[in-house]
């Protein structure tokens, strides 16, 4: 069986998605599609130059949407990052541009006939993730967004780097919104087999300041390069991988939660049919609240979205 993904918007995270899947030899065919047609047409041949020093080899498809039907992932990395570059490091200001892109995106995809998984990556990716299901009419649990599985890498890193450790013996999650109303669920971070609350108190760690980093840390890297690409680029491609593995792994990412009544960031199950299970959490009454009030956020955003 041919394992085919997507990549919708050849910009900076778009193009460096599709880099690390034909790097990675992690599709055998793979879909590029952007109005840019002298930009995406230059990718293709940029990667075709790549194969020969390269593994395995990837069929690449330009601009036709109907090579979707049969697509197992698409990664919808549309937007434009300019609009970011606002004094209020508001993810937001993207809105009015992307949500009535993705709208028609959407309506693209739902006429090739698709009936795979969505990722979004497209900012703010809560709102856009709610756009992307409500058009194309597919199940809830087959449109994602990589929401805060990018800001809980950003913890790891900023904890495991006060720890002298690799980012990846960190474990817990950020939750919420992929903005700034999301926060660290401190109750779910776990280092060195103990609760990250213990370690804290042991070696004078100040875990407001982390969490700011970790919240921050999309904008120190923005504002040094005005743009962000490899974290977020990975952590859609890795979920890509899962969804085309079948790997059945526990992640933050933004899936819609029926007690909210919205898409948020909350862990789940990921694997080929997308959100298998969801987790439930045990959080502190601070952390429910903090989550109760991302999700709100979102769900205005939505309805403003939804007006236009």
């Amino acid at each position: 069986m041919s394992r085919k993904i997507a990549v919708i918007g050849m910009g900076h995270v778009g193009s460096t998605a599709a880099h690390y899947i034909v790097a990675g030899g992690f599709a055998d065919d793979l879909v590029l599609i952007d109005p840019n047609t002298d930009k995406v047409n230059a990718d293709a041949i940029d990667f075709e130059d790549a194969m020969p020093n390269l593994p395995t080899h990837t069929n690449i498809i330009v601009n036709d949407y109907a090579a979707l039907k049969d697509t197992d992932v698409i990664i919808s990395a549309l937007g434009n990052i300019k609009l970011q570059d606002n004094p209020n490091n508001d993810r937001f200001a993207e809105l009015p541009f992307t949500s009535a892109q993705v709208k028609v995106v959407a309506e693209k995809i739902k006429a090739s006939g698709f009936n795979g998984i969505i990722v979004a990556i497209t900012n703010p990716v809560d709102v856009i993730t709610s756009i992307y299901q409500a058009v194309t009419g597919l199940p809830k649990a087959h449109v994602i967004g990589t929401g805060t599985l990018l800001d809980s890498a950003r913890m790891k890193r900023a904890v495991a780097k006060k720890l002298n450790l690799d980012s990846r013996s960190v474990t817990g999650y950020n939750l919420g919104e992929h903005g700034n109303s999301q926060f660290t669920a401190w109750s779910t971070v776990r280092v060195l087999g103990q609760p990250i609350a213990k370690i804290a108190a042991d070696r004078g760690l100040d875990l407001v300041a982390l969490d700011k980093a970790a919240r921050q840390g999309g904008f120190a890297i923005f504002h040094g390069k005005k743009y962000t690409s490899y974290g977020v680029a990975t952590a859609a491609v890795r979920l890509a991988n899962i969804i085309l593995n079948d790997a059945l792994t526990e992640l933050p990412v933004s899936n819609y939660r029926e007690e909210y009544g919205v898409y948020l960031s909350y862990p789940a199950v990921v694997g080929r049919n997308g959100i298998v299970e969801q987790v439930q959490l045990d959080l502190t009454d601070e952390e429910l609240k903090k989550l109760q009030i991302s999700a709100d956020y979102i769900k205005t955003k939505f309805a403003e979205s939804q007006a236009d």
